[in-house]
């Protein structure tokens, strides 16, 4: 019995993920100190070139549970704009996908005493989406059923940001055109990805001279294809040691019709040292998955190179 629930749970992980495609798993790496993973308007905030490789490792002791790895880059281009790159791959179960994501985002300084920053973002997303049916037949499935299922998909996502002193409000759209379903099943299968989120939080100090911060942040998502909409409660406290700090904290994240049931609960800790930085996160697991899995790992590190390439204050 127990073999037979972890098969349905990883078959419906992959239903979900075909649901999904063109989107690598969005867990708590933004919180990382790279929210451009999140989206394209902060490619170029950063008077520096920002790397940061990203690991996860989905519900901890189940076989062939999701795994994925990826590399944002991004960087300051001239005074006003910026661009970055975003690659991922991912498996999970008998599917597997790597995309690319490319990004340009322009940043408008509305007033520059207070502050003041709005900036306008766009990506262009290329994605290559892949059934392994070998490894059905291997498993025991039909052996009628033959050839790899492969199909790629291009697309965009679109954004805007305004920045006031310590506070950041963002709104986006990611996969604005809906997909060709051709290749698997056009009766089921959807064909509008489109996610709408929000990202907000605010930075606050007590006085210049504090060496603490402390971030509260929210970021709030819907799914188009089937109307569902989860958040993320977060706060952050940093301690910053002249350029250096460090960081912990926890994130919250829920269905929004189920504030008081936590898909999980996630603790936080990093740090950047010189111009390294390193961020763990661990998801505890708090629905059915419990009972076979421990939860989930987040590892991010990165570098930030060529320090000083802009000295607008945008890039704050």
């Amino acid at each position: 019995m127990r073999n037979k629930l972890l098969t349905f749970v990883l078959l419906l992980s992959t239903l979900i993920t075909s649901a999904q495609e063109l989107n690598s798993p969005q867990l708590s790496q933004y919180l990382a100190d790279n929210p451009f993973v999140l989206s394209p308007t902060y490619a170029g905030i950063g008077d520096h070139v920002k790397i940061r490789l990203n690991g996860l490792a989905q519900w901890v002791g189940i076989k062939d549970a999701p795994r994925t790895q990826s590399l944002a880059a991004d960087m300051r281009l001239g005074e006003k704009s910026g661009i970055g790159l975003f690659l991922y791959n991912d498996s999970n179960g008998y599917t597997k996908q790597q995309g690319a994501r490319i990004s340009f985002a322009h940043h408008l300084t509305l007033n520059r005493y207070e502050d003041e920053f709005l900036s306008f973002g766009i990506s262009y997303n290329f994605n290559q989406f892949r059934l392994d049916v070998e490894e059905f037949i291997d498993a025991g499935f039909d052996p009628g059923v033959t050839d790899d299922r492969s199909t790629s998909n291009h697309n965009f996502d679109v954004g805007l940001l305004y920045r006031k002193n310590s506070f950041y409000f963002s709104v986006n759209a990611s996969n604005v055109i809906n997909k060709d379903v051709y290749i698997f099943d056009p009766i089921y299968e959807p064909n509008k990805l489109r996610n709408f989120y929000a990202y907000t939080g605010y930075r606050y100090k007590k006085s210049r001279s504090s060496n603490m911060e402390i971030e509260p942040s929210l970021l709030y998502k819907i799914f188009e294809s089937d109307g569902r909409s989860e958040a993320d409660l977060n706060l952050k406290f940093r301690w910053y040691d002249f350029e250096d700090y460090y960081y912990a904290g926890v994130t919250y994240r829920f269905l929004n019709d189920q504030i008081g049931r936590p898909l999980y609960i996630a603790p936080l800790a990093g740090l950047k040292k010189s111009n390294f930085y390193f961020g763990y996160s661990y998801q505890i697991i708090l629905n059915e998955i419990l009972g076979y899995s421990t939860g989930t790992h987040v590892v991010t590190i990165g570098v930030d190179l060529f320090q000083g390439i802009s000295n607008c204050r945008c890039t704050y």
